[in-house]
């Protein structure tokens, strides 16, 4: 069994273990236990026989514990690798049993990730180097050829930038302003598509203020409309937040924009072509630097940016 219950990002960065935990066990059968937001991303891809979704039930219930706990137990997991390690997960090797190998940081795991400097690691090299201590060596680039929809009803532009302006609504120093993201969409010279759930909307109709060509789907994809959008698109531009992850793992060239609210280097985007612009106080940037930060991605990546509209 592999447990990976949440966030987005963090689920995003686990498809790497994933595809090493399938290869290492090519005749297993494995199970992921996770949540209802991501079983159906997760049925989608090739790693996992079985996915569970009701690996969080709440506290005030106790007969979702009851039938999770009999679940866990009935199943007879040989192995069981936890990517969560969180205080929660860690609890589940009570419920899995003794007999199971476990990787993870549980009291009495037996293979455990043994490191006492793993909460300053990146998200990424932690959860590898946690691989590795449970003997597994060899780590292929996963294969997202899975992750991919139908864009037909979108009437899509030929080239289109995404702008991702959402961001944790606990956390708004994580939001670059929706008004800067509308002077850098004005001044791309291709239309901007908005992404995010509906409570962003708002965000777009700021953007579409500055630049009338941009196109809002906020609220109208899911993750796999948003692989295909991240593979489609000529770049994207986005805050610290899950789809910004799922648009780097594509490949599309991503810029991710970082306030002093959390850290790159423990969890920023991974993927083929993504840097990475960091303001201490991120309502300050400017639409200027964010468009040189973004000529020197495309540049790297043998893309230009295009010339802005004349007026």
């Amino acid at each position: 069994m592999v447990i990976k219950l949440a966030a987005l990002g963090d689920f995003v960065q686990a498809f790497g273990p994933f595809a090493a935990i399938r290869v290492h066990h090519p005749d297993a059968a494995i199970t992921l236990l996770t949540t209802p937001p991501y079983a159906d991303l997760a049925r989608r891809s090739p790693w996992f026989d079985a996915v569970w979704s009701d690996g969080r039930p709440s506290w005030r219930d106790p007969a979702a514990w009851w039938h999770l706990a009999r679940r866990l137990r009935a199943a007879g997991f040989a192995r069981v690798y936890d990517l969560q390690t969180s205080r929660r997960s860690s609890r589940y090797r009570l419920l899995v049993g003794p007999r199971a190998e476990w990787s993870g940081i549980a009291p009495g795991a037996s293979h455990p990730h043994a490191n006492p400097g793993r909460d300053a690691m990146h998200t990424v090299e932690r959860q590898r180097e946690q691989l590795e201590m449970a003997g597994i060596r060899h780590f292929p680039p996963p294969e997202l050829d899975w992750l991919d929809a139908d864009l037909s009803a979108f009437a899509l532009p030929p080239r289109f930038a995404l702008l991702v302006p959402g961001a944790s609504p606990g956390r708004p120093a994580k939001r670059w302003p929706a008004e800067r993201y509308g002077e850098l969409a004005a001044g791309l010279g291709l239309p901007a598509v908005v992404i995010g759930g509906p409570a962003e909307t708002p965000l777009a109709a700021a953007i579409k203020e500055r630049a009338p060509d941009t196109l809002d789907l906020t609220g109208r994809t899911d993750f796999a409309a948003i692989g295909a959008l991240g593979r489609r698109a000529a770049f994207a531009v986005g805050n610290d937040t899950g789809p910004m992850h799922l648009l780097a793992a594509t490949g599309c060239p991503t810029l991710a924009l970082f306030g002093a609210e959390s850290d790159p280097a423990l969890c920023a985007p991974r993927g083929p072509a993504v840097a990475v612009l960091r303001h201490p106080r991120l309502a300050e940037l400017g639409a200027a630097e964010v468009r040189a930060a973004l000529a020197g991605l495309l540049a790297e990546e043998g893309f230009g940016v295009p010339d802005p509209p004349r007026p």
